[in-house]
């Protein structure tokens, strides 16, 4: 294929969910580590008023990396409404490491919310991350470096938060998570 190599993962098509189409959305085709990373970065940025994280573990790769941490501060300290909420398939893997995300949400507790996903849903393999109602990176498997991103897709993005919004419901902060971040 000719041209810059960018060209092949951008794709700047309509989007059909539930019967709506929208044309402002630009898709971005994830495949490696590094990409995935800074699309979750640029997410967080992104955020106004509510980042929305569900992962298997706190990735430390994505998620406990300074410039990650630093948006989330920025985020968190400049709007005293601002939430960040995380959701963990699997938190006893996330308290076992030295997590800096965790670390952060120890000294940050009013604004940073962790829980553990409830029993009553089936287990999930996948990971996102939500800015507010507008922005997504979101991986089939957790496992995975392939997904996609989207800084503008409010149709798709609104499936996503509602799942997390059921899910996290349901979702209780196990104490040893409570007993950790205080």
């Amino acid at each position: 294929m000719a041209g810059n190599p960018d060209d092949r993962t951008k794709v700047n098509t309509p989007s059909a969910v539930d019967g709506q189409v929208t044309s402002n959305s630009t898709r971005v085709i994830l495949s490696t580590m590094p990409e995935v990373r800074e699309a979750s970065l640029r997410v967080a940025k992104s955020a106004q008023r509510l980042l929305s994280i569900f992962t298997q573990d706190l990735e430390p790769l994505i998620y406990g990396e300074e410039p990650f941490l630093e948006a989330i501060k920025r985020l968190v300290l400049a709007r005293s409404y601002a939430k960040v909420r995380v959701l963990l398939a699997d938190p006893s893997r996330a308290m076992v490491d030295n997590n800096r995300f965790l670390a952060l949400a120890r000294r940050l507790t009013s604004c940073i919310d962790l829980r553990a996903m409830s029993p009553e849903y089936p287990a999930s393999a996948g990971a996102f991350i939500i800015a507010d109602d507008k922005a997504l990176v979101y991986r089939l498997q957790a496992d995975r470096w392939d997904g996609i991103a989207d800084m503008n897709d409010p149709a798709v993005v609104r499936r996503y938060l509602n799942f997390f919004d059921e899910v996290w419901q349901t979702s209780m902060q196990e104490s040893q998570m409570r007993q950790m971040l205080m």
